[in-house]
């Protein structure tokens, strides 16, 4: 077994059972990404809470396994080649986690970079500009006199909205058929957008009858039930 006492974030978190994968994360939209896709796979773990109310993400422990002081990361005692890996940014935690399984991530070439499209369409779209929305709606944002920015950013989120409804349109999820890591990133943020946000009004969530279909489909989810309470308050 390979020892983890060598990463500093180890000493901050420790380990209880250190042949487990370890995750580093909370319950928001990103963290849950990599806790459902886990719940998923069925992959052993521990979950380490990282609390933003104390400033853990900015902790050197943490920062030693995210530069970026951005949860989730991942700490995996059997990496390529049986060695530890340490991961940040979820998106690539996503592709990590379905190549070291085999799972949520299709092995055709051509399906793979279609899925893959998708994810990017997330991290690059769904992810900053609703959490933009989020920011303008719910919290400091919404003190602003100017309402442009609001503006934008709801108009925005309705326009990758309708991207989304159109592609959905005849398909059971992103990919058709088939559930993939495409599904498990976009939907905690549409899940986030109407539920913690409370921006569907603004978005006329109302009128993606297909996003709204597949986000129920994607609610229904044993593991992602499981998934969306990873990790624990305590």
């Amino acid at each position: 077994m390979n020892d983890l006492g060598t990463f500093p974030i180890t000493r901050k978190w420790p380990a209880r059972h250190p042949d487990r994968l370890q995750l580093y994360s909370l319950p928001t939209p990103n963290g849950v990404k990599v806790s459902i896709m886990l719940e998923e796979t069925g992959l052993p773990y521990e979950a380490h809470r990282v609390s933003f109310d104390t400033q853990d993400q900015f902790s050197a422990g943490f920062l030693s396994l995210s530069p970026n002081n951005k949860i989730p990361a991942i700490l995996d005692p059997q990496g390529p080649g049986g060695r530890p890996l340490a991961l940040f940014e979820s998106g690539a935690i996503l592709v990590y986690l379905a190549d070291k399984t085999g799972q949520l991530l299709p092995r055709d070439p051509a399906a793979r970079y279609q899925a893959l499209q998708w994810l990017m369409f997330q991290m690059g779209g769904v992810g900053p500009m609703f959490g933009q929305l989020g920011f303008f709606h719910k919290f400091a944002g919404k003190d602003i006199e100017d309402k442009r920015p609001l503006e934008r950013y709801a108009a925005e989120s309705a326009r990758l909205l309708d991207v989304l409804d159109r592609h959905l349109k005849g398909r059971a999820w992103m990919m058709g058929d088939d559930y993939t890591i495409a599904d498990v990133a976009i939907f905690p943020w549409v899940r986030n957008l109407v539920g913690f946000y409370g921006a569907g009004e603004l978005v006329h969530f109302e009128d993606f009858a297909e996003v709204h279909r597949v986000l129920d489909a994607f609610a229904a989810r044993l593991a992602v039930q499981r998934g969306l309470q990873v990790p624990a308050a305590p």
